[in-house]
């Protein structure tokens, strides 16, 4: 008898090939058979008119300290994802010196919107190297798998201190130092390492975060520390498109020293690129010098995200126009009296003509132009972004401005009414043909990033959705793959993304036709009561981990079958 039999469902296993009928074996926290299982098990699953996939990897993560206070990985586990890689773009909790760990928190929150009170507040410390983060990880019941890269920001403070964040070169002892602590964390499980050299990601300063500087041959010393394992992958948040001139200066750069890194080290270099419409064409290009290198013999691989990476507005958070005053006064009290205030149609009248005014600002809180602000309201999250969607059109339907528009279908939604407006990938033309290459990695969700400003997480969900059941755009078999297999290889982690005997039983049931995306949601569950966007979905029928269940009918069983996963 089995453990576990999953019949008669549509069986796509990760490796691309086109699903089939077949059952599934579960013994332990293994797959014993795929095919036509004959014995019966302890527990029987009809997966009849329904997809079985391997469970979805999610290769770009900031759930690394989330998973102390919530084990579960809320909301990714709700979107079919059983293994997570933390620690990207550089920025970690370790390695860590005793007292450091109030900065490394405050960076985090500087560059990935996590408040550092929560940090601090949920985290229990007490480690110093990275591997010894692992383990502390590793000593908690997890819901999902998780998998960490050891970052260059912690890294280069922990080794260089203050002189981390100048601009001057590292000293030879600086980068043996460096490579020291890599070489602990790889032998003591990371599945790689990460950096940041991006001037958007800084210390609460302002200054760009330790490692922007890095020259080239500091980070080829940290890359031959990978090689001397043959494992581990580098991830890299480029410089790519950044003060770059007409010349692409930078962005040449930064392509080149990835292609060298990765050539010379034999080691996978995986980076982030997103289509921007400030950036017309660079996207091509970057897509380009990809097969460009990869013919020389780099393993380069671009990732992105599925659909427009966006700020979510809305009374339940903030909106576009935060920076003017009585805006600002409504949005400093409690959600409830805010709601209960826009109740006063002169108040409205008001707010909607102070939003009228012209404004000199610039930055985050400068006006956005209502013809990219999309409604989303309770209900489905489509992400419609066309431009019958928008707030400019809604306001035209209205007969009035854009700010009175959205104060009325605020109060119509009861506050729950979102605007979603994309920063990144605003082009879903690129996106889609950055997602059918086959070079380029689905990623960049940032889950567990920017909080209450994004809500991402939910992308493996709008990938099926939207990009192969809807669109066509991948065939079911290649889709699953760039969810599983391609993550799992990519990353080093044995034994999963793919439904085969001797596989860890990492398994979702799924109906593809009824999948479907919530509009995200505000809850106030982090430490300390602070606020963050949650978005679920309907239609995993069984989410299964290890060999067991986490969730069921898109609830979570409380089972806490996650452990940590690393290159052994």
């Amino acid at each position: 008898m089995h453990d576990l039999v999953i019949r008669h469902g549509e069986v796509a296993d990760g490796t691309g090939s086109a699903p089939r009928r077949a059952d599934i074996a579960v013994d332990g926290d293994r797959i014993s058979v795929v095919g036509a299982v004959d014995g019966r098990g302890r527990r029987e699953i009809d997966a009849s008119g329904r997809l079985v996939t391997p469970g979805f990897i999610d290769v770009h993560t900031h759930l690394d300290a989330q998973f102390f206070w919530d084990p579960a990985a809320t909301p990714s586990c709700h979107h079919g994802v059983t293994t997570v890689v933390l620690g990207n773009c550089g920025v970690t909790f370790a390695p860590v010196r005793p007292g450091q760990e109030g900065y490394l928190a405050g960076m985090m929150e500087s560059v990935e919107d996590i408040p550092a009170d929560t940090i601090m507040s949920g985290l229990d410390w007490g480690w110093e190297t990275y591997g010894e983060y692992l383990k502390a990880l590793g000593r908690r019941e997890l819901g999902v798998n998780a998998g960490g890269l050891v970052g260059h920001c912690a890294l280069r403070y922990y080794v260089m201190g203050e002189r981390s964040l100048e601009e001057a070169p590292a000293t030879g002892d600086d980068i043996a130092g460096m490579a020291a602590v890599v070489a602990e964390a790889m032998d003591n499980g990371a599945l790689g390492f990460s950096t940041s050299r991006t001037y958007m990601h800084t210390v609460p300063d302002g200054r760009p975060v330790p490692g922007t500087f890095a020259l080239p041959a500091e980070l080829a010393a940290i890359a031959d520390v990978l090689a001397a394992r043959r494992r581990g992958t580098f991830q890299v948040v480029p410089r790519i498109g950044e003060r770059d001139g007409a010349e692409r200066k930078n962005s040449r750069a930064e392509m080149a020293w990835m292609e060298e890194v990765s050539r010379a080290s034999g080691r996978p270099l995986a980076f982030s690129i997103m289509q921007s419409d400030r950036r017309p064409g660079l996207w091509e290009w970057v897509m380009n010098e990809v097969a460009a290198a990869r013919g020389r013999g780099a393993d380069v691989r671009p990732m992105t995200s599925v659909r427009g990476s966006a700020i979510l507005y809305g009374l339940v958070g903030r909106t576009p126009y935060d920076a003017l005053p009585a805006w600002a006064d409504l949005m400093a009290r409690p959600f409830a009296a805010r709601l209960e205030a826009l109740a006063d149609a002169s108040l409205r009248r008001r707010l909607a003509e102070e939003a009228e005014r012209p404004v000199e600002q610039s930055g985050p809180l400068a006006p956005k132009d209502p013809a990219k602000l999309y409604l989303m309201p309770p209900g489905s999250a489509d992400y419609d972004v066309s431009p019958d969607n928008s707030l400019a059109a809604e306001a035209a339907r209205r007969g009035t401005s854009p700010a009175a528009a959205l104060l009325d279908y605020t109060v119509e939604t009861r506050g729950l009414g979102l605007l979603y407006y994309p920063v990144l990938n605003q082009d879903l033309g690129a996106v889609a043909e950055m997602i059918a290459n086959p070079d380029v990695v689905v990623g960049v969700a940032d889950a567990g990033a920017h909080v209450a400003l994004t809500m991402d997480a939910g992308n493996s969900t709008f990938f099926l959705k939207h990009w192969v059941r809807d669109e066509g755009l991948l065939d079911v078999g290649r889709a699953v793959k760039k969810l599983t297999l391609e993550g799992a290889d990519l990353f080093g982690i044995p034994d999963r993304g793919v439904l085969a005997p001797g596989a860890f039983a990492d398994i979702n049931v799924l109906d593809l036709e009824d999948l479907y995306l919530h509009t995200p949601e505000m809850v106030d569950d982090f430490p300390l009561g602070a606020s963050r966007f949650v978005q679920r979905a309907r239609g995993y029928d069984y989410t299964i981990v290890n060999g067991r269940v986490l969730v069921e009918h898109d609830e979570l069983t409380g089972e806490r079958p996650g452990r940590v996963v690393t290159p052994a």
